[in-house]
């Protein structure tokens, strides 16, 4: 049985004093006297004043498509309660909480961390986490990877390019695959007992988890659904996470998956020891970019059951599993910012150059997080979404490149308009860093001879980039058993020519005028 409450969102007005034999005055709809009204023109211009207050922090309205009601703010200490007046006052840790439900913390940073960095949730729960069963090694799934180091023969540093079709999605009439056995790695560095590093992750599913749980004590995942819905419950709360949003639960965090439109696929970027923040503004100023207000954090909702369950824990990329005879999801109240989330894409602010040039991509971040090493990101996370082109005079496909970053790609829905990969919805690329990339010739002689106009451009489309700021290695599954890689062939850039050799003329004429020899008269230095 599921219990969550509504908050009411009424407002009250004040009133002004009558006897009680006078007739109400004509009011509008917030209560006020209508000004300059025929019965009451004598007392319209000196009336008492009127207002409202609410009577609740802000929250989200249900939907068709999401049931749920959420909390927002990025960065934000909350406090929720399915049970109102169940959250102690003045005191995380009474001798004795209300209806004796047991008081629990979750720590997702060191106690002694500076004030600003922690991150922790305090829950008020039927049964404490530690009552559970001796927990077994399980063996649901071959296809997880978090070490990726040159010593790990399951990996390999792959200096390329790579694309990967759509990977395929197990049909509802073919064997049972939930959410932890659909989970397969496909890119990632460092390894989470070092705290460092992060891996790329698919997943596919045909069945909803049941009475089992997952949790990653490995690093915060961060879901990109591409087909279905997730429907995550959580010990905070439920979150509805559809294509075109992207969800995070953090480390040590319970969670199931449900598949409320049935078989989904989708990505997961998962990082190890560090935290998904809000990019920096810079000259932007106080707004644009994601919103913190646009970020949706779940309310308290826990059920009464206590029937057997699975709990399985990812540790070091190995599956660990135990028994319980009690739902993990029985969350009466809690309070913290140590809280899973999700964000639609379509609120995003973009920003562009308008004028001219092109702008990095990095102009399209959503969240960050953090490296150890100062100034740089471990990961940044870009949403790709419609926006205006209006550059003049400007190169407007994405430019020729060599980063120091990985580049991993994905599309959520829509064509991919690049000529350089066979990219699709579902699939997944991969740029090694400092790898060379950019558009074919075609592309180039295009862009570089058609009109300029203003432009609407990825109406229909929603793609995303992980650029990672380091070396990335390529699991065993994905090189070998996933069964839709693609290498983009080199003959992609047999056409490619040195349009230079065609203004040899027009350079010796430029160099005459300035008073230096010609090509190809001299020494070259």
């Amino acid at each position: 049985l599921l219990h969550s409450t509504r908050f009411n969102n009424s407002v009250q007005t004040s009133r002004s004093s009558r006897s009680p034999s006078s007739r109400p005055p004509r009011t509008s709809a917030m209560g006020s006297i209508i000004p300059n009204s025929k019965r009451y023109s004598k007392v319209s211009d000196s009336l008492p004043t009127f207002g409202a207050s609410a009577q609740h922090a802000f929250t989200t309205e249900p939907a068709p498509a999401d049931p749920y009601v959420y909390q927002v703010g990025f960065g934000n200490r909350f406090s929720s309660e399915a049970i109102p007046g169940t959250i102690p006052r003045s005191c995380n840790a009474p001798q004795k909480v209300k209806y004796n439900l047991y008081s629990e913390q979750l720590n997702g940073s060191t106690f002694v961390a500076p004030r600003a960095d922690i991150q922790h949730a305090w829950f008020y729960r039927i049964f404490p986490s530690v009552a559970h069963g001796d927990l077994r090694k399980a063996p649901l799934n071959t296809d997880i990877e978090s070490r990726f180091s040159s010593g790990n023969e399951n990996v390999d540093f792959v200096p390329g390019a790579l694309c990967w079709r759509a990977f395929p999605i197990p049909k509802v009439t073919g064997p049972t695959v939930d959410f932890v056995q659909g989970l397969k790695t496909i890119v990632g560095y460092g390894d989470p007992t070092t705290k460092d590093g992060l891996a790329v992750h698919m997943y596919v599913a045909n069945a909803s988890m049941k009475n089992r749980a997952f949790c990653s004590n490995d690093g915060d995942m961060l879901f990109v659904p591409q087909v279905g819905r997730l429907d995550i419950q959580t010990e905070f709360g439920r979150m509805m996470v559809r294509p075109g949003e992207l969800a995070v639960v953090q480390a040590g965090i319970r969670f199931k998956v449900d598949l409320p439109d049935g078989p989904v696929r989708g990505y997961i970027q998962e990082i190890f020891g560090s935290r998904y923040e809000l990019p920096e503004l810079g000259p932007l100023g106080s707004n644009g970019m994601a919103l913190p207000r646009d970020f949706e954090f779940p309310v308290a909702s826990f059920d009464m059951d206590k029937s057997e369950w699975e709990i399985v824990y990812k540790l070091a990329g190995k599956l660990w599993s135990c028994k319980q005879n009690h739902t993990p999801f029985d969350v009466v109240a809690w309070d913290g910012n140590y809280v899973p989330f999700k964000y639609a894409a379509e609120k995003f602010v973009n920003a562009a150059f308008v004028d001219k040039d092109q702008a990095d991509p990095s102009l399209y971040t959503v969240l960050t997080a953090k490296s150890k090493t100062p100034g740089v990101p471990a990961t940044d996370v870009m949403f790709f979404t419609p926006k205006w082109s209006t550059a003049t005079n400007a190169y407007r496909p994405p430019y020729y490149h060599r980063n120091m970053a990985t580049e991993v790609v994905g599309i959520v829905y829509g064509d991919y308009k690049g000529t350089s990969r066979n990219l699709e919805a579902g699939g997944l690329s991969f740029q090694s860093s400092y790898t060379p990339h950019g558009e074919t010739h075609e592309a180039f002689v295009q862009a570089t001879t058609s009109e300029l106009t203003t432009q609407r451009v990825g109406e229909g489309f929603l793609g995303f980039m992980f650029q990672i700021s380091t070396h990335c290695a390529v699991t065993q599954y994905a090189l070998e058993r996933s069964g839709v890689l693609e290498v983009p062939p080199a003959s992609l850039w047999d056409s490619m020519q040195g349009h230079f050799f065609d203004h040899v003329d027009e350079v010796n004429e430029d160099l005459r005028r300035r008073g230096r020899p010609p090509l190809g008269s001299g020494p070259s230095h």
